[in-house]
Order: C-alpha cells, then structure tokens, then sequence
C-alpha cells in the first residue's frame, strides 16, 4: 500500500509541478503550487514527518502562496507587455539555471560521497523529529539555512522594487 501511495503523490507532485510552471495565468499556478504542497506535506506524513508535513502546509501552503498571490496582484502584467519584458532574458535565465544545476550536482556529489547517516535508527528514537531538525538545520546546515534567507530577502526587495516601477 505504501508503494502505491508514494507512486501516487511522486506522479502528482512532478505533474502538478510541470503544469504551474507552463501555465499562462500566473493565478492558475499558484494555485497549481498550492495542491503541489498538499502533496508534499501527504508524502511527508507518509514517511513520518509530521514535523515537515505541518511546516510544509503553513509555512509554504499558507504564507508563501500568500505572499506569491500578493505579487502576482500587484504586479499583474499585461499580455502584451509579457513579451516585450521577457523576451530577451530567456537564453540568460537558461545558462544561469544551467549553470546552478551543474554546480549544485557536484557540490552534492562531493558532500554525500563516501558519507553515512550520523543518524541511526536508535538515534532518532531518542530523539524527537523537531530535535533533530533544529540540530542539523542550526549546526551542521547554518550557511545554506543562512542563503536560503538571504535570497528570500532578495526576492521580496525584487517584487517591491517592480511594484514601484509600474506604480510610479
């Protein structure tokens, strides 16, 4: 029953994630998103995650999608200028994702070769899942914890930054 379930919610998640990124109604994909996130707070739940699954569906379902619906409505971008705005940085976009994929697969590649889970079966039982989390996330994972922030501050300074262009 668990293989069917994780088959289920892998298929959806990729589904419904290929399908907010084509859709031509930014709406639509943030509410596309927000299913996705239910998935994945379900997937969560079903490898015993509680802790993620509520995290994922408050933080993210709730307030992240918020905070995207928000920009979408105040930014809304009309048909006509889409094309004019984005046209030209599409080959930029491509090589700089291009390029943070590659980067990100060797740095991944180099931190997880040769490296086992200091987290044994009998460790977790001591410990609660919440525990553990802050552990590693404060600990071991502080940088990339750290940047994660960094670029959320960066996209919120983006958004207020194009709001004020088309209102001023």
């Amino acid at each position: 029953m668990n293989e069917i379930l994780f088959g289920y919610l892998s298929f959806a998640i990729l589904a419904l994630s290929i399908a907010a990124i084509t859709r031509k109604n930014p709406v639509h994909a943030v509410l596309l998103m927000i299913v996705m996130f239910f998935h994945l707070a379900t997937m969560y739940l079903a490898l015993g995650a509680e802790f993620l699954a509520a995290v994922q569906i408050m933080v993210y379902a709730g307030a992240i999608m918020v905070l995207f619906l928000f920009v979408v409505l105040v930014l809304n971008i009309r048909e006509e200028e889409k094309g004019e705005r984005f046209a030209s940085g599409w080959p930029l976009g491509i090589s700089l994702a291009a390029g943070l994929l590659i980067l990100i697969l060797i740095i991944t590649d180099k931190v997880l070769t040769g490296r086992q889970g200091q987290f044994t079966q009998a460790v977790i039982l001591q410990e609660t899942h919440t525990k553990a989390i802050g552990k590693l996330l404060y600990t071991q994972y502080v940088f990339p914890f750290e940047v994660a922030s960094l670029i959320l501050l960066v996209a919120i300074v983006g958004a207020i930054v194009l709001a004020k262009k088309r209102l001023g």
